[in-house]
């Protein structure tokens, strides 16, 4: 059982902002609910200012997490844009290698973070991908959304996640995040099953991925021209072997990529490769449903007919949110709607 938390900013500094202390307020809140111990890295409440100008910072708020005793996970606050930043200060001289070594522990966060669940895979770390501190933990209705406090809860008191379903519902973006909003419902919508777009109803696999807007900005970044060069330079991208039997996870970021984009994306993927590899693919549902059917379309141009692909799985940027571990074994059931982990 996980008893001592530690949330780092390793992308955005949100946190640190005055006009979120209401979010951070009933997130720590919920989590000593939890009966968890709650602390902050040492950066990570010093403003979104700080956090950009100071990769650095960030990095060694990393390093020292897992470096802890105190820590039994390690939970990111959000997303951001330039985590990739880090990988200098985490590579050059094997800081998070040492770090890391004998010290596992739970680490779990989506969107940008995908860089640093590369980053911990290439050093055979195994992590938790879908939720983050103040996207899931601070949700500012009355209470955690159910079908994603199911999953938290789990993580926490197991140290693992055994299976997912499908969620009854989705629910559609806040538009305000104000003071004003606390204790006011999300909208709410009914949600269908996961979804065979393509291929064998069971699959099984490892799965790896995550937001597909920063698998492909790895490779074309107009933000920071410079992400693809640093990338390669510390081989964050998993070769084309290292893909081969895995199952590939792609969600889509609240910036709703454009279906041209998202094709685009898609067919990078394929020249490096990795359609030659996978054993299929799980698809997490666009947030509010934006695009769902211009993504499955690319999805079904792109990708060989040997891959299946299962999509509509309440992953990542679409509310609510499971929690799904890589570095474990998946065994897909698009007809029994259950996706199960083994650990080996």
């Amino acid at each position: 059982m996980i008893k001592n938390i530690c949330i780092v900013s390793l992308s955005k500094g949100i946190i640190g902002e005055s006009y979120v202390k209401h979010e951070v307020d009933i997130g720590v809140r919920r989590l000593e609910e939890f009966g968890l111990n709650v602390s902050f890295s040492k950066h990570a409440l010093m403003g979104k200012e700080f956090i950009e100008n100071h990769p650095e910072a960030r990095a060694a708020d990393l390093i020292e997490a897992f470096c802890d005793k105190n820590v039994d996970m390690i939970l990111c606050a959000i997303g951001g844009t330039d985590t990739y930043r880090l990988l200098p200060y985490l590579f050059e001289n094997d800081e998070l290698k040492n770090a890391v070594r004998g010290n596992y522990k739970p680490f779990l966060g989506f969107s940008d973070t995908t860089i640093n669940h590369l980053i911990l895979h290439k050093l055979g770390v195994n992590t938790f991908y879908g939720q983050s501190f103040l996207a899931d933990i601070c949700e500012l209705y009355s209470e955690m959304l159910p079908y994603t406090k199911k999953y938290f809860e789990e993580l926490i008191r197991t140290g693992t996640i055994r299976e997912i379903t499908p969620s009854s519902v989705w629910y559609e973006e806040r538009a305000d995040f104000g003071v004003s909003a606390v204790g006011t419902p999300c909208a709410a919508h009914k949600n269908g099953d996961f979804e065979l777009l393509r291929g064998r109803s069971s699959f099984s696999g490892k799965v790896l991925g995550g937001c597909i807007d920063s698998l492909y900005e790895m490779f074309v970044c107009e933000c920071h021209p410079d992400m693809p060069d640093v990338c390669t330079k510390y081989g964050l991208f998993p070769t084309r072997e290292d893909w081969r039997g895995r199952i590939l996870l792609l969600e889509s970021s609240e910036e709703l990529m454009e279906p041209e984009k998202y094709r685009a994306a898609l067919e990078c993927f394929k020249a490096l490769g990795v359609f030659d590899s996978i054993s299929g693919i799980l698809v997490g549902k666009p947030q509010d449903e934006v695009y769902h059917d211009e993504y499955k379309k690319a999805l079904l141009d792109v990708v060989p007919e040997q891959i299946p692909i299962l999509c509509n799985i309440s992953i990542g940027h679409a509310k609510p949110r499971c929690i799904i571990p890589f570095g474990v074994t998946a065994h897909v059931d698009a007809e029994k709607q259950v996706i199960k982990f083994y650990e080996e």
